[in-house]
This record gives structure tokens, C-alpha cells and sequence, in this order.
């Protein structure tokens, strides 16, 4: 049964009952709070799409590097690219406008998290035929939303266990894990070929982290957020004389189309890929909940417990949904968040109307193939600053968990080995069963379980050994509030894996 709609004492936009609402938020009488306010059409849509601009090449990437690994062709790699902004564009509507008590009802744009990434390539690679590869992620997606959506209410207390200590490092984890694919990328299309490596292809992979990086130094405001997106464009163009540019994708993608429900087959249900990707959704919950705590100080309407109980309803229910649709897990993306401290433009309205215009694009094939013409040294070149970012993101966590304890530098430590242990030594767990490396092929999953039974044996067990200088656990919201005279930083290094 629908619930009635209840208005606030000062006359705000109507809202169904039960959503969550901070007292002491500030507002101006007869006026809605600037997070429930209409901007005019115009400014609407050009701010949605800013957003859309921000976060673009972070939605596109975790299909492009599952669907290569898988082996997709150019047309089944652009229509994975179409699914995965179409949902993306429904998990932005989910959390934006929200339902009953499902979605945070803040700026809050959602989107493939990069989290899962290392593990769904782990799984790829542990499934014989490649064909299986994709419903088996689906189908470990599926559960793990589920279940996500069953424990949204009981992480929301938990979120104490989480400190900046584990989720920076996590966060750390997940950028350095995909810097070996940027720097595939950068070496060409295809490992077998004799010039896989060439000078040509490191050289168009150095030239567009140059354009990335004098964008980023040499430009202000919008053009400054979409630097990746104008780099991957002009490598794109400089690449032509080179011959590595392929426009076919794009002269054989259809103009509308619809992203088939489970076009690459029926979800399979293997237990080992779905232990490795409920892991990847507490990560996931754990990145979302510090992004709410941070974006709540931004737009003066602080993230209670209810409040994060619904936004992360909205990730999970989202990620569930997903691959219904051919998606990946959904998570909240730290650098929007960012664009919201810095335009002042707190309107949810506005991150709802970016995501009408991901769905738009997740049903024009046409639209998404454009990123299948960008050469894989292009994708390289820019991949190094996506991934080195989120890395960065990580370490400025890190810079505030208290790294001046004993206790933590071991946490930190241990948990960094752990996770680098794929990555270093890859034949390390050569022996162990199929099913159990999975697991154990994702840095990301075990420095994650490494970083949070560390935390509760050193900081949380006894006194510990710093006696009275061991960090105490994060209360929700208590870090960010700490840093609210300079919330966009802490914003935007909040979560940062996406």
C-alpha cells in the first residue's frame, strides 16, 4: 500500500513517508531545502549532463576491461557499454528520487564500481568457457544485492568497524589492482601481434597522459572536469594517421536500441564467484557510506543512520537489478561529489536529470560505441590517471587515519602485502583449488578481509598495543565532520574507487 505524502513545517516538496529527514537543516522559510529545489530546464539539463561528463569514463571502463578479457567482439563490447550506462542511469533515478524507503534522496550519482572489477576479471579467468564468464557474474551480482539489500539496515550500524584506516586502504588497493590494465592498454590491442609494445602504441598512450594532465593543470570549470573525456577524444583523433583507429564499431551500431534482458545468457550461480562478490559489495557499502557521510556536510543535510540505511537499499536493490540488464554492481562515485562542492548546485533534481540522460544513452548504441573506437594505447594513456587517481584517493584516507600509530601502520602494512600478492606474485596461490582462487585472485577481496580482521584485533580488541594511542573507531559521520571546513577535499577522497 503507498504511503501518503507528508510535508515539512516549512512547505518543502512533498515527500512519501518514512524518508529520512535531518532535523536542524538549515532552510529558508517557504523555500525547499536546496537539495529538493527545480532549477529552470536549461540550467537542469546543462548541469546533468557535467555530471554525466564526470563520471562517464568511469562507467565505460569496468565494461570495456571485463568485456576484453571475456573476448567480446567490437558489437557485443559496445552493447555491454550501452547496458552498463542504462542501468547506471537507473540506480542514479533509484537514489535520487527514491521510493518508499529505498535511496538516500541526495545528489548522489551511482554507477559500476570499479571495486568488482579485479574480481570479475578473476572470475573470467578461472571459468574455462569464456562464454559462462559473464552469467556467472551476473548471477553472483544478483546475490550479492540481495543480500546486500537484506543487511542495508544492519551495516548502517556497523559503519564504526569501517575506519579510514581499512577503507583507504581498500580504496588503495583498488587503484593499484587495475594499473597493470592501463598498462596492457597502453601496449596495444592485442598481446599475440609482434608489434604488441611498439613504440607507436607507448607513444599515442604518452601523448594522451600529457593532454590529460595539461587539461587538468592549464583549464578551469567544466572543460577541467571532463579532462579524461577530451583526452580520450584528441588521442582518439591523433591516432588516425597511425592507422589504429577503428570506426567500424560505430557505422554498424544501430541508432535506438534496447539492452536485451540477459543477452549474454541466463545468470549462472557458482558459490565461489558469489563469496568473492559479496565481498565486493561490503566494499562497496563501506565506499558508499563514507561518500553519504561526506556529501550529507556539503549539502548541509547531514546523512543520519536512516539516511544511509536508504542510499545503500538504493546501491544494492540497484546492483540486483542490474544484470537483469546486462550491468555490474552499482556503487556511489566520489567525484561527482566532488563537482557538487565545487558548482555549489546541491539539487538532487539536477544528478536525477544526468541520469535520464545515461539512460538515453544506454539506449542509443550508436552513442556507446563511440568508446569503441578509442585504440587501447588511448584508453592506456587515460587509464593512468582514472586508476592512479583512485589510488591517490585512497592514500589521502589513509593521511587521516591515524597513521601515527603503531597499530595502524601494521594494519596498513599487512593489508597492502596481502592485497599485492596477485598482483606481484601471480602464481602464488597455484596450488590452491580453482574455486578458492577466485577469492584469493583478487587483491582487492583479501586485503579488504585482511584490513577489517586487523582493525578489530588491534583496535578493537583489549587496549591494544599503543595503549591510550590506538585510533578509535570512525563513529558515523564523526571523521567527516572534523574536516567540514574543507568538505569538497574530503569529499572527494571519501571513497574515490569508481
Amino acid at each position: 500500500m503507498a504511503s501518503k505524502p507528508r510535508f515539512t513545517k516549512q512547505g518543502t516538496t512533498p515527500q512519501p513517508e518514512g524518508t529520512p529527514q535531518p532535523e536542524g537543516t538549515p532552510q529558508t522559510e517557504g523555500r525547499p531545502h536546496p537539495v529538493d529545489e527545480k532549477l529552470p530546464a536549461l540550467k537542469m539539463a546543462t548541469t546533468g549532463l557535467q555530471h554525466v561528463a564526470a563520471m562517464y569514463a568511469g562507467v565505460v571502463a569496468p565494461p570495456l576491461i571485463v568485456g576484453a578479457a571475456v573476448g567480446l567482439s567490437a558489437k557485443e563490447l559496445t552493447f555491454l557499454t550501452g547496458a552498463c550506462l542504462f542501468t547506471a542511469g537507473l540506480a542514479t533515478f533509484l537514489q535520487t528520487l527514491g521510493i518508499w524507503n529505498i535511496g538516500a534522496r541526495l545528489p548522489f550519482v551511482n554507477g559500476v564500481t570499479f571495486a568488482g572489477v579485479a574480481p570479475m576479471l578473476a572470475v573470467v579467468d578461472s571459468t574455462k568457457d569464456k562464454d559462462d564468464a559473464l552469467p556467472i557474474i551476473f548471477g553472483a551480482v544478483i546475490v550479492a544485492g540481495l543480500l546486500g539489500f537484506v543487511a542495508a539496515p544492519f551495516f548502517s550500524k556497523m559503519v564504526r568497524f569501517f575506519p579510514p584506516v581499512v577503507t583507504g586502504t581498500v580504496i588503495t588497493l583498488i587503484g593499484i589492482s587495475l594499473m597493470p590494465v592501463a598498462f596492457g592498454w597502453m601496449q596495444g590491442p592485442n598481446p599475440a601481434a609482434d608489434d604488441y609494445g611498439s613504440t607507436k602504441y607507448l607513444s599515442l598512450a604518452g601523448i594522451t597522459l600529457v593532454i590529460v594532465l595539461l587539461l587538468r593543470r592549464f583549464t578551469r570549470g567544466f572543460v577541467k572536469q571532463i579532462a579524461v573525456l577530451l583526452g580520450l577524444v584528441i588521442g582518439t583523433l591523433v591516432a588516425i594517421p597511425f592507422d589504429v583507429t577503428d570506426f567500424g564499431p560505430v557505422a554498424d551500431a544501430d541508432v535506438v536500441g534496447f539492452p536485451t534482458p540477459f543477452h549474454f545468457g541466463a545468470p549462472q550461480f557458482a558459490a565461489a564467484a558469489i563469496v568473492s562478490l559479496c565481498v565486493v559489495m561490503v566494499v562497496s557499502m563501506t565506499e558508499s557510506t563514507a561518500d553519504m557521510l561526506a556529501l550529507g556536510e556539503i549539502v548541509d543535510r547531514p546523512a543520519d543512520e536512516k539516511t544511509i540505511a536508504a542510499g545503500l537499499r538504493a546501491d544494492t536493490l540497484g546492483s540486483a537489478v542490474s544484470p537483469l540488464f546486462n550491468g555490474f554492481m552499482c556503487s556511489a562515485f566520489a567525484q561527482n561529489i566532488g563537482l557538487v562542492a565545487m558548482t555549489k548546485i546541491r539539487s538532487r533534481y539536477v544528478v536525477a536529470t544526468g541520469g535520464g540522460f545515461l539512460v538515453l544513452m544506454g539506449l542509443c548504441p550508436m552513442a556507446a560505441s563511440l568508446i569503441a573506437v578509442v585504440p587501447r594505447p588511448v584508453l592506456g594513456g587515460a587509464g593512468v590517471v582514472l586508476f592512479g587517481s583512485v589510488a591517490a584517493s585512497g592514500i589521502q584516507t589513509l593521511v587521516k587515519a591515524g597513521l601515527d600509530k603503531d597499530n595502524n601502520v601494521l594494519i596498513v602494512a599487512v593489508s597492502l602485502a596481502v592485497g599485492l600478492i596477485p598482483i606481484s606474485a601471480p602464481e602464488f596461490y597455484h596450488a590452491f583449488p580453482e574455486t578458492a582462487k577466485i577469492i584469493l585472485d583478487s587483491g582487492i577481496s583479501t586485503g579488504c578481509v585482511a584490513a577489517v580482521v586487523l582493525n578489530l584485533l588491534f583496535n578493537h580488541t583489549g587496549r591494544g598495543g599503543d595503549d591510550d594511542e590506538v585510533t578509535a573507531p570512525m563513529e558515523p559521520g564523526g571523521e567527516i565532520a572534523e574536516q567540514r571546513t574543507s568538505s569538497a577535499p574530503a569529499g572527494s577522497s571519501a571513497a574515490g574507487a569508481h
